[in-house]
């Protein structure tokens, strides 16, 4: 399996973060992270693949503040790290066991089609274009579509507000087609990260995405940017594997449900994105038929 090596501007980006604050939680302070001793699964499913080699491949973000931001050892943190180590401590691997793998909006399920990765979870929206080719553990957060501007902007209050307007966004998301749909002048990057800068110089008025996402971004860069207006999707994110591994998939919705009732997974909510955002009971799962 191909391993990615984290970059230099990745983890210049995470070293600016560490200073805003908002890090990530040890793997201590959440039970949910003890590494299961000896687990047992039927034999030639992928958990006893996985756990037998005793390590996963996770894709994630490196520059989504709260969720998946790369950390000043080169190791991401956030909200979907913290999911991440979960399932993988169900399989029986230690949090230094997990290979991270940085996937932006783009590559995907690309890098799930192509065994790249075991599973991605990366503020991840479940769709039914991308259902067509992986398969969807989860929803296990529902976010929901707002706007980013500059702090003084007083012209931006909605959706409404961007028709006509270049707003940034990132090729291949859910928002980016959203805001071609809305009717805005869609400009496309390949991170969040990387829409400030055109922000801050007036090339666009507005970034769009996720609200949680644009939330860590303004705690990030404190007095730049607000974050406006009610989100106006829905934005149910999901863990993305390999397309029809419907044990493997049903096995991570039992993992789910079990860190909602022992509080394991409001803990991983509270140590990363709850120094920002306020904790949300989190959706029902999907147990879709294929």
């Amino acid at each position: 399996m191909m391993r990615k090596k984290l970059s230099l501007v990745a983890l210049a980006a995470a070293s600016a973060f560490a200073l805003a604050a908002c890090g990530g939680s040890s793997d201590s302070a959440n039970p949910g992270t003890e590494v299961e001793e000896s687990p047992e699964f039927a034999e030639g499913s992928t958990m006893a693949e996985l756990a037998e080699a005793g390590s996963i491949t996770i894709g994630t973000k490196f520059d989504q503040p709260l969720f998946g931001l790369v950390g000043p050892d080169g190791t991401p943190v956030g909200f979907d790290v913290e999911i991440g180590k979960i399932i993988a401590a169900k399989l029986g691997i230690a949090a230094e066991d997990i290979e991270w793998t940085e996937t932006v909006s783009a590559n995907r399920e690309p890098f799930i089609e192509n065994g790249q990765v075991d599973i991605v979870i990366a503020t991840y929206t479940i769709n039914d274009e991308r259902k067509e080719v992986i398969s969807f553990a989860g929803p296990y957060y529902e976010a929901g579509q707002s706007i980013l501007t500059l702090e003084d902007n007083e012209d931006i209050e909605s959706e409404d507000d961007l028709v006509g307007q270049p707003v940034c966004s990132v090729s291949g998301s859910t928002p980016a087609d959203n805001l071609a749909e809305l009717g805005a002048e869609v400009v496309l990057t390949d991170t969040y990260a990387n829409c400030l800068e055109p922000l801050r110089t007036g090339q666009v008025v507005a970034v769009s995405t996720d609200n949680v996402i644009l939330a860590g971004l303004a705690a990030q860069n404190e007095g730049e940017f607000k974050v406006v207006g009610e989100p106006f999707t829905q934005e149910p994110y999901g863990i993305g594997l390999a397309k029809d591994d419907t044990e493997f998939r049903n096995w991570i919705n039992d993992v789910l449900e079990e860190s909602y009732e022992d509080g394991s997974y409001e803990q991983a909510w509270e140590d990363t994105a709850g120094a920002v955002l306020p904790y949300v009971e989190p959706p029902t799962v999907n147990r879709y038929e294929d």
